[in-house]
């Protein structure tokens, strides 16, 4: 068998395990795992791929809602498939619930961002235009495979 050049596929979990510290110094002070946040944005909003951080501009407000969002169940631990194409593959262990809020401007984003870490950006979410008036909003998260999972790197 022939050597093949390739990212190794179990690095790819490994980075969202934060297993791996690339450059020239390791900036990792805990042994836990990070708290994951989701936040909802207004559809007048401007959140994107651009998005580095967390930030309250443009973000929903209203009764029951808290700045920043809500904590996302975080128990599944990123895996990978193998083979050359490999992917490498994490999603919420939870759907991501906003219990009891009423939030009257139309909103249609969540920010998936790392609060232990800065606030650091992971993720945004789009889905149809919302408002919701003292009811809970759910986020179902899709089924950790690596063809559905949240956040999947090949």
């Amino acid at each position: 068998m022939a050597n093949t050049q390739a990212i190794c596929n179990s690095f790819k979990s490994e980075i969202l395990s934060g297993i791996h510290a690339l450059g020239t110094s390791v900036v990792r002070a805990g042994t836990g795992a990070d708290t994951i946040k989701s936040a909802l944005y207004l559809a007048s909003a401007t959140v994107n791929y651009d998005t580095t951080a967390y930030s309250a501009t443009g973000e929903v407000s209203g009764t029951g809602y808290s700045a920043g969002g809500v904590t996302v169940t975080n128990a599944t631990a990123p895996t990978n498939t193998t083979g050359a194409s490999g992917v490498g593959y994490w999603t919420p262990s939870a759907n991501i619930v906003y219990n009891t809020v009423t939030l009257t401007t139309a909103f249609d984003a969540a920010l998936l961002y790392n609060s232990t870490q800065g606030n650091k950006g992971i993720g945004v979410f789009t889905f149809g235009s919302q408002t919701i008036t003292a009811g809970t909003f759910t986020l179902t998260v899709p089924g950790n495979t690596s063809s559905t999972a949240l956040i999947r790197l090949s």
